[in-house]
């Protein structure tokens, strides 16, 4: 296992975990998507052997500060932002999954030094048109809200998940670290409970809806790589696996490249943390 260091960066107004991997290579900043963490890279980072790679704990998540919801989804972008510029990265690769690939792009705008390159792994940035049926698809009480938060061990977590879909397709690997950083010291007992609250995870989804950032898309002038998971095969609400990605997204960039990818759902990185990291190299020898 690679040598990893843990910090807390203060910004916006609360502190937030972060992890570098050091090596003299190409430089890779990762985020994660809505309810995950940090480590859920560490596969794909361990298979880019070299690189100096970094993997934030989004607010409300991993061992990062958790303020009460409301969660804008701007936020995120900044918090990447202000991290990434506070610990002087710059050229670097931006890595986003999800969720993560949405902030990545926003941080991209906000501080355009801190990223040469954008890989957005099938990002939650729907076309114009989505977000106000969205919205209504999201209001109410989401599924994320009952999600089961106390667990004796990260042992119990994996073998709960690794027969259930969508886990059951994720290299096991992946799914370790998923329940090995995903779970915290539960307050007063001797149990853990979730890294990213279900009432947090919940805030998130219902706040994915609200945060056009077309905008600043139109001032993000580096290459961007785009990869399309599988389309959905339902709302929102009924399929988390199948693609949120805007498929027109790579036309509202200056120099984006669309790469569909029908073979994986919107777990790829967990499905394949070798074919992430082989998009990382490709686009550093790029």
């Amino acid at each position: 296992m690679r040598q990893v260091n843990e910090s807390r960066v203060g910004a916006n107004g609360i502190e937030l975990a972060l992890f570098e991997w050091p090596g003299d290579g190409p430089t890779v900043f990762f985020a994660h998507a809505t309810g995950f963490h940090a480590r859920c890279w560490d596969q794909v980072i361990e298979r880019l052997p070299g690189f100096h790679c970094w993997s934030i704990d989004m607010r409300g998540h991993g061992r990062s500060d958790k303020p009460a919801p409301p969660y804008s989804w701007r936020s995120f972008g900044e918090d990447v932002a202000t991290v990434a510029a506070k610990v002087g990265i710059s050229g670097a690769i931006g890595v986003g999954h999800s969720k993560g690939g949405y902030a990545v792009t926003l941080a991209a705008a906000l501080e355009p030094l801190v990223f040469s390159k954008l890989l957005l792994v099938d990002p939650v940035i729907m076309p114009k048109s989505a977000y106000v049926r969205v919205r209504e698809e999201l209001a109410g009480d989401h599924f994320a809200a009952r999600r089961r938060n106390a667990w004796s061990s990260a042992d119990e977590m994996f073998e709960r998940f690794k027969d259930r879909a969508p886990f059951n397709i994720w290299d096991p690997a992946v799914l370790r670290d998923y329940c090995e950083y995903g779970l915290l010291p539960a307050p007063g007992s001797d149990g853990y409970v979730l890294a990213c609250p279900p009432e947090i995870e919940a805030a998130t989804y219902a706040a994915s809806a609200g945060e056009d950032i077309y905008e600043q898309i139109e001032k993000v002038t580096i290459p961007v790589r785009i990869l399309r998971a599988r389309d959905r095969t339902g709302p929102v609400a009924g399929d988390m696996s199948g693609s949120p990605t805007n498929p027109d997204l790579a036309s509202h960039f200056a120099n984006a490249l669309d790469v569909p990818l029908p073979q994986y759902t919107h777990f790829m990185p967990m499905e394949d943390p070798g074919f992430i990291a082989a998009q990382v190299k490709e686009m550093a020898s790029g």
